[in-house]
């Protein structure tokens, strides 16, 4: 494969396997370079128990599609491999609450919500989008739980990325030239967040990648960037093969343009050190100022029997809003994947003046059987309904490098939660309904550090580089040639799952672009902001209808 491109993509997750599609249609050499590896249905773990292939931890020689990032004030849960977190998300594709589109960081520019409209659209269609079937076990508690709080009325089926075909029955997949039975419709098994091992689930390496190196694009899986200098118009990017002691393969790739696109904790921690070794010194000083967690909180219900199985289904079937600001989901791993039930403990208030883990041990002295019982993960899984709080409220926190360490510290806005109050009588109720005993993480009861599996912003649109990184047309400010087309760019907080947000902010940034060898009808970053209408494509790649599934209701 070749070294000099174009452009090259770094990261194939939901950004970067849009601007690779978009930007081949567009007659540009297309390069994407991706930490993890490749995967087919068939490589995916049958239990999250077999390490190796379900964490990611390369340097203790596990290169699995599940990454986790400790950091101050968060616990970050993100994907690896071709097709990024598409590997290991939940399939759910939802538009934001309305507050997003009118957040004070980029409201002011244009009416986000008209422009992005369209772009939803196809970001839909690119990933199949159809509507679950909430008529689970967990559903049925979900729906209870919204009934107590008053909401059951807006308890809604989620709208899920995921071929359901015939169950069972086996069809041609083309992502493998059309040979064997790779590709079957949805089993309902729960495993969509352990990797798919039937096919069903619409990942990017079946429909944007896909069609991306139909048109030439190169994937180079297994290529960690660990430099990145401009030298006038031309960027060279250097990679080696991640957490290898031996036999690292060094490579230098070069391109014209950079598209950034390595997920919200990884482009902004290469931007971070770049910045302050001074190989990017004309970026804005905002650089990891406005980091969202999407205001979330990960907590859940074990039953204390096994008489009912709440695994069965679609990672995640249904949702209610208890408020406006608040919307609730439940998320489901299938049988014997219950290495996250290790993370599980006794739910814990954040309220008071004592330290955290002082009011964890009051509640383990209180309640010794109950927390005696959160210690085995046997049949966690069948047992338990994870509940899944997001909130759209305007909440931050900064992240800066101290000693080569990603580091953090309170934001802009409200502090970030390290509690949700709806979430954890949310997890009460869901107790109540299932007979058994409300669960939080241990980071979150012990130490009041939340999970979240959406980390956002970091790099984000803004109206000029003294507010923000990125330009509305996702240009970094003072940066020729070097973009940013991930979550990364995302300035507030959504109160829903963003992977179709960034999907769709790709899918409009990519439309702007020139065709290559045109002129560029974006302005110059001196001007004021302007609309400019899509660029047509020189050769648009055919969707595949069979991969895709039907379009979604209107």
């Amino acid at each position: 494969m070749s070294t000099d491109y174009d452009v090259l993509v770094v990261g194939s997750g939901f950004g970067g396997s849009v601007a690779a599609l978009r930007l081949a249609e567009k007659g540009y050499r297309v390069g994407v370079l991706e930490a993890g590896k490749r995967w087919r249905p068939r490589d995916f773990p049958s239990s999250n128990w077999r390490l190796r292939k379900a964490l990611w931890f390369p340097r203790l020689g596990m290169r699995g599609i599940q990454r986790l990032s400790l950091l101050d004030d968060v616990l970050v849960l993100a994907g690896s491999g071709v097709g990024g977190g598409s590997l290991v998300y939940a399939n759910t594709l939802l538009e934001p609450d309305d507050a997003f589109y009118g957040d004070p960081q980029w409201g002011h520019i244009t009416d986000w919500k008209r422009e992005l409209a369209p772009y939803y659209d196809r970001a839909r269609r690119m990933l199949g989008a159809v509507e679950a079937d909430a008529t689970t076990a967990s559903d049925a508690v979900i729906r209870e739980v919204a009934r107590r709080f008053d909401a059951e009325d807006t308890f809604r089926p989620t709208t899920i990325g995921v071929y359901r075909g015939e169950p069972g029955r086996p069809v041609p997949d083309p992502y493998f030239g059309g040979a064997g039975p790779e590709r079957v419709g949805c089993t309902a098994c729960g495993a969509c967040m352990v990797g798919c091992r039937v096919g069903a689930k619409n990942t990017l390496d079946r429909n944007y990648l896909h069609l991306a190196e139909g048109l030439g694009a190169d994937v180079h899986a297994e290529h960690e960037v660990v430099d990145l200098r401009r030298d006038g118009a031309t960027w060279t990017v250097e990679t080696r093969r991640p957490g290898a002691w031996i036999r690292r393969r060094p490579r230098a790739f070069t391109a014209r343009h950079v598209v950034m696109a390595a997920g919200a904790l990884g482009t902004t921690r290469l931007l971070l050190r770049l910045r302050d070794e001074g190989r990017l010194p004309g970026i804005s000083p905002t650089l990891g100022h406005l980091v969202r967690t999407n205001s979330e909180s990960i907590v859940g219900a074990i039953a204390r029997s096994t008489d009912t199985d709440y695994s069965r289904g679609v990672a995640i079937t249904s949702s209610f809003h208890p408020d406006p600001d608040t919307r609730i989901e439940p998320v489901r791993y299938p049988p014997g994947s219950n290495v996250m039930g290790l993370l599980a403990t006794i739910l814990v208030d954040g309220d008071g003046r004592l330290p955290q883990w002082v009011r964890f041990l009051g509640q383990v002295l209180r309640h010794p059987v109950r927390f005696l019982r959160s210690l085995s993960v046997r049949h966690w899984s069948e047992r338990g309904v994870i509940v899944l709080a997001m909130q759209s409220r305007d909440n931050s926190i900064r992240l800066e490098r101290r000693r080569r360490r990603l580091r953090t510290r309170p934001g802009h806005g409200e502090p970030a939660p390290r509690w949700l109050p709806v979430a954890n009588r949310a997890a009460r109720e869901a107790a109540e309904v299932v007979d058994g005993d409300p669960a939080g993480s241990i980071n979150e009861s012990m130490l009041g550090i939340p999970v979240t599996a959406h980390i956002l912003g970091g790099a984000v649109v803004s109206s000029d580089e003294r507010t923000g990184v990125i330009d509305p047309y996702h240009r970094v400010w003072g940066e020729p040639g070097l973009h940013v087309v991930d979550g990364a760019a995302v300035a507030a907080n959504l109160g829903a799952n963003p992977s179709l947000t960034i999907t769709a902010m790709a899918e409009r940034a990519m439309a702007m672009w020139p065709n290559a060898g045109d002129d560029d009808p974006r302005p110059d970053q001196a001007e004021p902001y302007r609309a400019i209408e899509p660029v047509a494509p020189r050769r648009e790649a055919a969707p595949i209808p069979d991969l895709l599934g039907p379009a979604p209701p209107s």
